[in-house]
């Protein structure tokens, strides 16, 4: 074997060490990717059931509605579709109707959506982009009001 030969040898072992060390990295990480939705979205597309995912947007007024001590069950708004949540824990101190939200669990296939997470905002600056271009092209954000009340409980 020649030196030209062992050099092209040694450099198409390494990259196919390479290519099988990134293979088995993006293996790994495959379950730890998380996908944010919105309730339209899940509704639109076909998810398959057991998808880790994330689901945003506003809890609908009148919907929270406690099943036992830690658990809860609550309905998530985007103006155009809900999706039902439920969850078994603490809620967040900020939690409440009307307030924005993000519950990440894996997607049953079903009009429930179990959390494992419940994630709870309080004001725009935290609600991600994606749902407060589409809660403001709907009319459904109030950022004036928002402004108002922060103002006056200086």
């Amino acid at each position: 074997m020649t030196r030209k030969q062992r050099r092209l040898s040694l450099i198409a072992a390494s990259m196919g060490v390479f290519a099988i060390a990134i293979g088995i990295a993006l293996y790994a990480l495959r379950d730890s990717v998380v996908f944010f939705f919105t309730p339209s979205e899940i509704a639109a597309k076909s998810l398959k059931a057991g998808m880790r995912l994330r689901v945003g947007g506003l809890i609908k007024i009148g919907t929270i509605v406690k099943t036992s001590e830690n658990s809860i069950k609550f309905v998530i708004t985007d103006g155009q579709s809900d999706l039902a949540v439920a969850y078994s824990g603490l809620v967040p101190d900020l939690f409440r109707e009307g307030q924005g939200v993000i519950a990440e669990g894996k997607y049953a296939g079903s009009d429930l959506f179990p959390a494992d997470s419940v994630l709870a905002k309080h004001d725009e600056r935290y609600m991600p982009r994606e749902v407060a271009d589409s809660l403001k092209a709907k009319g459904l954000w109030k950022q004036d009001a928002n402004a108002k009340t922060q103002g006056s409980s200086k």
